[in-house]
């Protein structure tokens, strides 16, 4: 259930962006007739309706986002009060200036607060994050956890300047692509690269074995 409404934002993003993309004309009307008292102007043309309605729908979604883990009575973690600021802000800013740069930095903004705080947490409260999250499941020495949060931060804060390249490279439609396939795609080999690695440090099983042998009366 949290994976889904970790993606939900995601994917209705993408679903309105390419259903408006391919219905312009329908999309630019339908902005300008209900929602034209939120844009400057008042009208919203046919080439900005896709991105300006995409983004109207991600801050609902993020917004009920929150709302939904609240009702459950469940803490809004970090992240996503990080993630609800930016797109409320930045996309509140695309909405009313019929500019889709302020929603394109969205992501770069939330990549790098992550790094932030992996960085931050580990450097000013000694608390390394990836372990706390892996710790239960995995021994491992101390210099390894401290560099697999090294590699995350490094890795958002990479994360973050490859989704501004794609945004001011490439047309709107291939960086909302991008923004949900390549993203995604990438987050995953990192993930598996991380597990190559990890495997060429976890404790052999033997070794556990005869530990635990041993330690019996």
């Amino acid at each position: 259930m949290k994976l889904l409404l970790d993606f939900l934002p995601l994917i209705l993003f993408f679903g309105a962006f390419k259903y408006a993309e391919s219905h312009a004309a329908w999309a630019a009307s339908f902005a300008s007739t209900h929602f034209g008292f939120l844009v400057s102007g008042g009208v919203v043309g046919s080439e900005e309706a896709p991105v300006l309605l995409a983004t109207l729908v991600v801050m609902i979604a993020t917004l009920a986002q929150a709302l939904i883990v609240k009702l459950r009575g469940q803490k809004i973690d970090l992240m996503l009060w990080i993630s609800l600021g930016l797109v409320v802000t930045l996309g509140g800013a695309t909405v009313w200036f019929h500019n889709e740069t302020f929603i394109k930095w969205k992501p770069s903004g939330l990549y790098w607060a992550m790094a932030l705080v992996f960085w931050a947490s580990a450097a000013f409260f000694g608390k390394n994050l990836i372990r706390a999250m892996l710790g239960g499941e995995l021994q491992l020495p101390d210099p390894i956890w401290a560099r697999l949060n090294r590699a995350w931060v490094l890795f958002f804060g990479a994360l973050g300047i490859v989704n501004l390249y794609v945004a001011y490279n490439f047309s709107t439609s291939a960086w909302a692509n991008f923004k949900v396939f390549g993203v995604t795609g990438l987050i995953l080999l990192f993930t598996l690269a991380q597990g190559v690695y990890l495997s060429r440090h976890l404790p052999e099983p033997e070794a556990e074995n005869a530990g635990d042998e041993a330690a019996k009366p």
